[in-house]
């Protein structure tokens, strides 16, 4: 099966790859292909294609030099969770744009008193007819000042338990009642950012799944971005599957300026990608290669790898099977930050005094210095390593739950944060 694939997509890149198109016409024909996401749905811009064929795929794109496809929170989450509980309709208004690279989207869930406790949430949204009116706040939003639409949950009944009471909506981030502050990063990017609602406005063509309904949604979306976060992305397969070598400079470049989506995904494909090319060279590109303890600390390294490219895979190939994430995805989010925290200990270490440097002053234009500054969001974004472990520890190895004694208490009853719900 692999062969007719590996047949079939090499006939049609080296047709159909032109480097003189635009950037958004390759997308476009990308997107029209299916071969774009070869895992996805074939009647949803897929081919309904394994893991290990997408795999395939991949190389053969990267052979002929051909752009991969658009990257972000619209095709690694919204996608996805709009094919799993929205309506055809939805999926049709929704996702030309999402996979041809034309709309950025956003995520909408923290907010300032709901991080790991995301069900606290108090940003409310009020029916008024045919739509719906959201106030409040979210915080950590990557790339809002960039997205034209939102995927965004908000308390729409706190008379139900926090986990009941939440929709799930498509908002549009070009209204009058929508202000994006940017949060500015000790990377010197912008990436993150605050978002405010003053009677911003939803249609209730956008709401996703079911009213008072949305936490089951939001679980679809987390688990995917988890996922698309954890160690599969960093592994030979995963990140050379989603960027391929000719993506590299580009994605690099974006993570330098901070643009939506590019710090994790430029970080991954410059040093995950392509089997860890990069950490096994790092030795030999700083006269390292003798040192017995540094090819160890690289040995332990590419073999972290190397298991998120197995964790990728199969992950890969469950949602290729049509399966939803489930909780083991937690496992390859704690993961990532492991093998984060790994790779800016070891090339700081193998840099040496230069590791001290920034910048273009810096090897390698600073992409360690980068990545030791960004280290910290990865064991932070998604849900901290300490709500990975619990999730593992609760749903994967059936360990007792932590006590809830607001289970099933309204929430307008509960004290949440500094503020009391109303």
């Amino acid at each position: 099966m692999s062969d007719a694939t590996r047949a079939e997509a090499r006939a049609w890149f080296e047709e159909a790859w032109d480097p003189s198109l635009s950037l958004g016409e390759w997308w476009e024909r990308l997107a029209a292909s299916g071969w774009g996401f070869p895992t996805w749905d074939p009647n949803w811009y897929g081919k309904g294609l394994s893991s290990q064929q997408a795999a395939v795929v991949a190389e053969e794109r990267a052979r002929v030099g051909a752009f991969g496809p658009p990257s972000g929170i619209g095709v690694m989450m919204a996608g996805p969770t709009i094919v799993t509980h929205g309506t055809d309709e939805q999926r049709r208004r929704f996702l030309p744009a999402m996979v041809t690279g034309k709309e950025v989207w956003c995520q909408l869930f923290s907010e300032p008193g709901s991080g790991s406790d995301l069900a606290s949430l108090q940003t409310r949204a009020v029916r008024d007819g045919d739509e719906w009116v959201v106030n409040g706040q979210k915080v950590w939003t990557s790339g809002a000042q960039f997205s034209r639409w939102g995927i965004l949950i908000a308390r729409s009944n706190p008379d139900q338990p926090k986990h009941k009471g939440i929709t799930y909506f498509v908002l549009d981030m070009d209204q009058p009642g929508v202000e994006v502050r940017p949060l500015k990063e000790m990377t010197g990017g912008a990436t993150f950012n605050e978002v405010f609602f003053s009677d911003a406005r939803v249609p209730h063509e956008n709401v996703i799944g079911d009213v008072d309904e949305g936490w089951a949604v939001a679980v679809t979306t987390l688990a995917h971005e988890r996922s698309s976060l954890g160690a599969g992305s960093m592994g030979g397969t995963g990140g050379g599957a989603m960027f391929g070598a000719t993506d590299l400079d580009a994605r690099v470049g974006d993570l330098a300026k901070g643009s939506p989506g590019g710090e994790m995904a430029g970080m991954a494909a410059a040093f995950g990608g392509g089997g860890g090319a990069m950490v096994k060279s790092l030795p030999q590109l700083f006269g390292r290669g003798g040192d017995a303890v540094v090819r160890q600390e690289v040995a332990r390294l590419y073999s972290l790898l190397e298991i998120a490219r197995y964790t990728g895979l199969r992950a890969q190939a469950a949602a290729a099977r049509g399966e939803r994430p489930g909780p083991a995805v937690s496992t390859g989010k704690l993961m990532a930050s492991t093998i984060v925290r790994a790779l800016r200990d070891t090339g700081l270490s193998i840099e040496g005094a230069h590791g001290m440097l920034n910048g273009t002053d810096a090897p390698m234009g600073g992409m360690l210095q980068m990545l030791a500054l960004f280290s910290p969001a990865v064991s932070i974004a998604g849900g901290t390593d300490q709500i990975q472990r619990n999730i593992i520890g609760e749903r994967v190895l059936g360990l007792p739950a932590e006590p809830r004694v607001d289970k099933d208490v309204p929430f307008r009853d509960l004290k949440v944060g500094t503020q009391r719900a109303g």
